[in-house]
């Protein structure tokens, strides 16, 4: 019989799963959506592939559940750091210092690897779905700016941001990354001189 490394059962299993999906997230980081296999998981959490199929069926199943498991966690930042600002463009700027300090995060360079991925189409929705969540605080705190087209500023802004968070992940500062793009969000927020 396997041993137990929990106070239940339940907890055992939990434990388990939040291992194989953090390790799940740190192969996609490191080497990519191939690199997101059963045995691979199982190898950097020490167990058996067979012990990982009691969790998930098939490496596209343990991809969905990590992205699953990433992304919301993004999120919750993205929306907490905004939801502590004062003002419009506090929280715009918190959504950026905040965006950029999760690119440097190797849990967000993991959903980074999944840009190029070829996925099922299924697969590619649901990611979608995930970034308009992420993108909603920033869309709120540009339209609380009284911009006149807060849809086209909030895509613009999340262009700059995809751009940015593409220099972090190549190693670009993140702190000198930060100050440009606060820098130039600034200028161009403020609308015509």
């Amino acid at each position: 019989m396997p041993k137990i490394d929990a106070p239940t059962v339940a907890e055992h299993h939990s434990r388990r799963r939040a291992a194989l999906l953090a390790a799940g997230g740190d192969l996609l980081a490191s080497g990519g959506v191939d690199a997101v296999t059963l045995a691979g998981v199982g190898a950097a959490t020490g167990l058996a592939r067979s012990s990982v199929y009691q969790y998930f069926d098939s490496a596209p199943a343990l991809l969905a559940a990590v992205v699953e498991d990433v992304f919301p966690r993004s999120t919750q930042k993205l929306r907490s750091a905004v939801e502590r600002a004062a003002t419009p463009s506090d929280k715009v700027d918190a959504y950026v210092v905040t965006a950029l300090g999760l690119a440097a995060d190797a849990s967000h360079r993991s959903l980074y690897a999944l840009a190029g991925a070829t996925l099922p189409e299924h697969c590619r929705a649901r990611i979608v779905e995930l970034h308009e969540e992420q993108f909603a605080p920033l869309r709120e705190a540009v339209t609380g700016l009284g911009v006149s087209d807060p849809a086209l500023s909030t895509r613009l802004l999340l262009g700059v941001l995809q751009s940015a968070t593409q220099a972090v992940v190549e190693g670009a500062p993140t702190a000198r990354v930060t100050r440009e793009v606060l820098a130039f969000v600034h200028d161009g927020l403020a609308g015509p001189a």
